[in-house]
Order: C-alpha cells, then sequence, then structure tokens
C-alpha cells in the first residue's frame, strides 16, 4: 500500500474532550442515540456487523455463534453492578489477556476509566442498544460507537465477561476495542502496555528488574508522583505455573500494581520500601514488611500513619524495595500526559509528537547496517537545553509507534522490527548525508530492534542538540509511525526535511566571440544539420537527436524521450516564445544536459547504469533542489521502478519539471512582490 508523507511537524498531546467520532454515517453517539429513539429501533451497526467478518479473518468460527443483546441475555442487563471493578474482567474464548490485564488497570484509575468508559450509559428508559467507548490512537482521542449485539453460545457471551452475570461493561468495552482494530481476532496476542497506552494516550516503558538502571527507584517514585500506572509481575518458566503461588503468598504470572513507594526510619536508618497490590483483594506478601511482621513494632505510630499501613487482608502490602527487585522479574510503566492529570498533579511530563511514514525508494532506509540507505530516513532534530532539577543532565523517554499494523493483520500485515538511534547534531539544519554516518558513532539508542507495536527507553544526556533517527531494522519496509518524547524539562523538536528551496545558478547567456572555436564550429553544425532552413529546433527535431545522442552516451541506461518531455525542454529553454529552440537556446540547454548527466553518473555508485532512488535527494540537491520528504516521496513514485532505481530518462524528465515548476514559482513571487510594492505605494 502507498505510504505518503505525514507532516511531522511537532504537536501538542491530543486532548480527550475533543475525542473525534468514527462512525461512517458522520454522525456522533448522541445524534445517533436520538435518531434510533425517534424512530423507536435499536441501533444496528454498519460499520461493524453482526457477522463472522467482525469475528475473525484468518478462519470460520469453529462453533456457531449467536449474536445476542444483553437484554436477550439476562432479564436485567446493567451497565456497570457497583462500581466498575477488576472481578468484572472474566476471560472467555479469545487470547487477548494482555487486554483484560490493562483493563484490570484501568479500574484502579477512575479518572482515567471514565474517559474510556462514559458513565452516563445504561439500559433505563432511554436505551436504544448503542454505547460508545473512547480510545487513544497515535495523538488523536477516537470516540467508537458499537451496536450491543454480542457474540454467545448456548445463552452465555463467549468472550470477555463479568463475574456478575447481568453486567455488560467489559463485555462491550472489548467490542468497541475489536471494532477500533478490525476484527475480535485482531486482538489475539499482544502487550499490556499497548492497551494501556490507548487508554490513556501515555508513554510505556518495560523494565527487566534484574537489570533495572541504579536510580531505579527513583524513577518508580517519580512515576508514582506523575500518576503514572505501573504494574509489575513475576515471570513463570511453564504454562504451568501460571497463578502459581510461592512460599512468600507471591503469584507467578499475575498482574500486580503498584500503588506507593516511600522511605521510613527504622533503628535509626531509613529503609526503601516500596507498596503493592494484588488485584484480587486478597492473597499478600507474607515475608518481611509484610502486614503482620515484627519490622513494623519498630515504627513509630505517626509513621505507620504516614503510610497508610494497616494489617488487612485487602491485597495491598509493603515489602522492602531490595526484597521486591529479588521475587520480581518485570516492571511496566505507563507514563501519562499531561492532559490526564489531575489540575493538581505535580511534575507533569512535557510532551512533544512527530507523525511521519518511512516509503521505499525514499524514506524506508533500514538501520544503520544498511549505510547506503540509512541516511535516507526521517531525521528529527531534539534540543535539551535545561537540565533536571539538582541534576547534570536532562532526561527524556523516547517511544516510536508503528501505526495501524494490528488492524492491517486481515491483510497479511504484521509487526515490523522498529528501533532508532540518536547522535550528537554537527550544528547544521540540513537533512544529514550518508558521509556523517559513516565517520559518526551513535549518542545513544534503543536498547533493541524489535517487532513490537512500541520501542520506548528512557535517556539521561548533557544539554545539547541531537539528530534522531526512527527506523525499521530492514530497508524498503512501509509504514506510518508516531514518534513521542517525553521529557522531565521542555525540549524542543523540529524536523530536519521541512526546507524546500531553489538554488539554481544564474542562467547562462553566451555571448558570441569574434572567431568561433573548432568545437563551436561542429555543435553549430550539428544545429544547422537538425534545425533545417528555420534554424530552429521542433520538439520532433529535438526527440529525434536526443534519443539519438542518449543512446550512444557511454554508462546511462535509457529508454526513450516522449515528444511531451521534449515540449517541456522547449517550453523550459524557450525565452522568446517561438515554441521552438534557436542557436543560442539549444546552446544554453545543450549545456544543461551535460551537467546533469555528470550528475547522473556521480549519483550512480554502483556504476550499474541507473541510480537508486534513495540517492535521488542528493542528486537534486546537486542539480539546486532541496526538497522535503513529501515532494521527495512523490517524486519517487512516479519515477523509480519496482527495483527502486530510475533510469536518466526519467531523473532528466524530473529535473526539467522541477525547473519548469521552480520559473513559474519565480514569476509568481515577482509578480506577488510588484503587487506588494504598488499597494504600498497606494
Amino acid at each position: 500500500m502507498p505510504y505518503l508523507h505525514q507532516d511531522s511537524k511537532p504537536r501538542p498531546a491530543a486532548h480527550p474532550g475533543g475525542a473525534r467520532g468514527t462512525h461512517s454515517s458522520g454522525q456522533g453517539y448522541e445524534q445517533l442515540k436520538r435518531e434510533c429513539l425517534r424512530r423507536g429501533v435499536l441501533f444496528e451497526d454498519p460499520d461493524f456487523p453482526a457477522c463472522n467478518s467482525s469475528l475473525f479473518f484468518s478462519e470460520n468460527p469453529a462453533i456457531p455463534f449467536v449474536w445476542k443483546r444483553p437484554g436477550d441475555i439476562v432479564k436485567d442487563p446493567k451497565f456497570i453492578v457497583g462500581g466498575a471493578t477488576r472481578t468484572d474482567i472474566c476471560q472467555g474464548d479469545l487470547g487477548d489477556c494482555w487486554l483484560l490485564a490493562a483493563i484490570a488497570s484501568l479500574t484502579l484509575n477512575e479518572k482515567a476509566l471514565a474517559r474510556v468508559v462514559p458513565l452516563d450509559q445504561n439500559f433505563g428508559p432511554d436505551y436504544a442498544g448503542i454505547f460508545h467507548f473512547q480510545f487513544w490512537q497515535h495523538n488523536e482521542w477516537l470516540d467508537v460507537v458499537i451496536d450491543d449485539r454480542l457474540p454467545t453460545f448456548k445463552g452465555r457471551l463467549v468472550f470477555l465477561h463479568s463475574a456478575e452475570l447481568n453486567e455488560f461493561w467489559s463485555a462491550l468495552l472489548e467490542k468497541a476495542y475489536a471494532k477500533l482494530n478490525g476484527s475480535y481476532e485482531s486482538l489475539k496476542g499482544g502487550s499490556t502496555i499497548e492497551a494501556m497506552e490507548d487508554f490513556t494516550g501515555g508513554i510505556g516503558e518495560t523494565y527487566d528488574v534484574k537489570e533495572a538502571p541504579d536510580n531505579f527507584y527513583e524513577i518508580l517514585g517519580k512515576a508514582l508522583k506523575r500518576c503514572s500506572m505501573v504494574g509489575c509481575s513475576i515471570d513463570t518458566s511453564s504454562a504451568a505455573e501460571s497463578e502459581a503461588r510461592t512460599p512468600f503468598g507471591l503469584v507467578k504470572g499475575h498482574a500486580y500494581s503498584v500503588t506507593g513507594i516511600e522511605e521510613v526510619s527504622y533503628r535509626g536508618r531509613q529503609v526503601q520500601l516500596i507498596r503493592i497490590r494484588n488485584p484480587w483483594g486478597q492473597v499478600e506478601w507474607n515475608g518481611p514488611w509484610s502486614d503482620n511482621s515484627a519490622e513494623w513494632r519498630s515504627v513509630s505510630p505517626s509513621e505507620q500513619r504516614r503510610l497508610s499501613q494497616a494489617a488487612r487482608d485487602d491485597g495491598e502490602f509493603w515489602m522492602k524495595f531490595e526484597d521486591f527487585k529479588v521475587h520480581f522479574d518485570k516492571v511496566e510503566i505507563c507514563n501519562l500526559t499531561p492532559d490526564a492529570l489531575e489540575d493538581s498533579t505535580a511534575h507533569k511530563w512535557e510532551v512533544a509528537i512527530h507523525q511521519g511514514s518511512w516509503v521505499r525508494g525514499a524514506t524506508a532506509g533500514g538501520c544503520r547496517n544498511f549505510l547506503e540507505t540509512f541516511w535516507t530516513n526521517p531525521q528529527i532534530k531534539l534540543h535539551l537545553t535545561e537540565k533536571d532539577n539538582g541534576q547534570e543532565e536532562c532526561t527524556f523517554i523516547a517511544a516510536l509507534m508503528q501505526k495501524g499494523r494490528r488492524k492491517l493483520k486481515k491483510l497479511g500485515a504484521e509487526m515490523l522490527t522498529i528501533g532508532y538511534s540518536i547522535y550528537e547534531s554537527p550544528g547544521t539544519d540540513e537533512h544529514l548525508g550518508k558521509d556523517f554516518f559513516r565517520y559518526h558513532a551513535s549518542k545513544a539508542r534503543s536498547k533493541t530492534y524489535i517487532n513490537l507495536r512500541e520501542v520506548s527507553h528512557r535517556f539521561k544526556l548533557p544539554p545539547g542538540d541531537y539528530i534522531l533517527i526512527p527506523t525499521t531494522f530492514e530497508p524498503h519496509q512501509e509504514a506510518d509511525f508516531c514518534l513521542r518524547i517525553f521529557s522531565e524539562k521542555k525540549a524542543i523538536t523540529e524536523d530536519l526535511d521541512e526546507n524546500v528551496a531553489i538554488d539554481l545558478p544564474e542562467p547562462l547567456h553566451p555571448t558570441p566571440s569574434p572567431q568561433e572555436t573548432e568545437e563551436e564550429k561542429q555543435f553549430r553544425a550539428l544545429f544547422e544539420q537538425i534545425s533545417g532552413k528555420d534554424l530552429a529546433i521542433s520538439a520532433e527535431e529535438l526527440e529525434y537527436v536526443l534519443n539519438a545522442v542518449l543512446k550512444k552516451t557511454k554508462n546511462i541506461k535509457f529508454k526513450k524521450l516522449s515528444l511531451i518531455s521534449c515540449r517541456n525542454i522547449i517550453s523550459l529553454m524557450d525565452t522568446n516564445g517561438y515554441g521552438k529552440l534557436e542557436f543560442s537556446e539549444f546552446k544554453v540547454f545543450w549545456e544543461k544536459l551535460k551537467k546533469w548527466i555528470s550528475i547522473f553518473l556521480q549519483f550512480d555508485f554502483d556504476k550499474s547504469g541507473s541510480m537508486s532512488s534513495y540517492e535521488l535527494r542528493g542528486a537534486l540537491k546537486a542539480a539546486g533542489y532541496q526538497l522535503n520528504n513529501y515532494l521527495l516521496q512523490l517524486i519517487v513514485l512516479r519515477y523509480s521502478d519496482e527495483q527502486f532505481q530510475i533510469e536518466f530518462d526519467d531523473f532528466l524528465n524530473c529535473v526539467i519539471r522541477l525547473e519548469n515548476a521552480s520559473r513559474v514559482f519565480q514569476a509568481l513571487s515577482v509578480k506577488n512582490k510588484e503587487f506588494i510594492n504598488l499597494n504600498i505605494g497606494e
């Protein structure tokens, strides 16, 4: 599919209050609901119909599913019963436990939950069979409308359901998320962080606890101060270990929440503690600093009150941070954007966002292993100006996300392997060329290239200017991407491909010399031979001579210049409006042609006779044209072949069109200036 350049100028984080409607009718939830109530019908969603295509794309259901509304399943359906809690989330026959774990975490954050699951929905008097939910997608909040027909078998829900048989908010939420991603099957396999981000607009980080940085305690403390969603878990070595309990009361393969981090005064020294919550509401850690452990007897009552410490079997417990690092294996942090936080929350992140594309033949250069094309990837300049409080460096998280791949599963698309590199800026605002990367090592990079939706990493770098290069691992792989920078202090970002500039040499105006050289005599004789009696070359005559000459030119591949191309050449060079080229005009064109041939040969690095489309940026710059990614991608789509090669006739057509366009642009600029001056004079 063609991926075209996306405007990558930095933009603010999206605000959920302006969620965009997604229904094909162009109507929002309220409009659709009013229309159904007016007509006395229950809503049926044509965008996500109650049929097999909404369930699976690679197989047919093994059992005959029946789509039913909640009122056809139970007598007294409710949207929410007694508040939305983790007990409302029971997995069905779909491999989307990653999504369920994220929904369970969502229930712990009332503000985030109320945004994703609007709570003013019900099965009351104004029921119309229509519900809606809001999700974040690539810096945009979307309002997803669904009908309430759910897949059942023998009268029971097949997929996500609540422990309360008459409660349906969680099943409807899963359906809305399935619609967002194209089908229920598209939800098979994923990362909890992926769904957390879609529920909050936050940015995810995953830490291997055993390899966490030295300041990991500080990182967790800052995350909790920013109201980030933090989860932790213990790895399993086999499926049989899932939900297995350890001798210390912990559960393997189970998603816990981190709810606090504090230092406590204990026997004259400070001890680092971390508070964990088991969503089950029971089954707790029984080691040091657990609810009834001896350690609490040496802590003053005022300290215990400050830490809200109480010996209750409520699933929440404290443990020593050192013990936490021994017993837990993974921590996931979803850092929330400023709009997701309470106004009173301190320590908010600064956020910058860029959208872009990797396009084959133009900006899909692959990783640094592929030096010949790596430099053609999009390049983002990052200005780090303010140090962290009390530090000498600047902290930021860089997260690179490939867009829409889950929804494209039905078309055979898989997650691409992605990552990024960060280089110290050489002090230029231009797109960096191949030689820079040949002789300079990266200053930092993503921890790994991996086929996840998003790759993120936390960095601490000295103040300065840096260049971030987002890439796929292999070249020629197409996708849209979203790059987000979360920083402790405000960081300024800019795209290095925005400027379009024309820097052509002054046009040649050859003056007749008193005596022609031998070369000039031969050139004039050639001209007279082609032009005939009128001593001017028409488009048809130019077509004949250029095709004859270029076919004999060594080291270039060439098909055929068309008559239209030759008319474009005459339009470019004809200064008197005659419609033909006179001798002086033909001579100027011939000099240009020799220059363009020289540039083409210069950028034909493998001497194959054709030029790689990835070299087009450099070749056009040598010819006087600096293009942004959008224009470059359009030109590559127009002039390159399936192997990303450009032959000379295509290159010539390209520069002729650019030069014609630049003449028109310059003429309009002059007229505009004259118009402005005229108005000023009046």
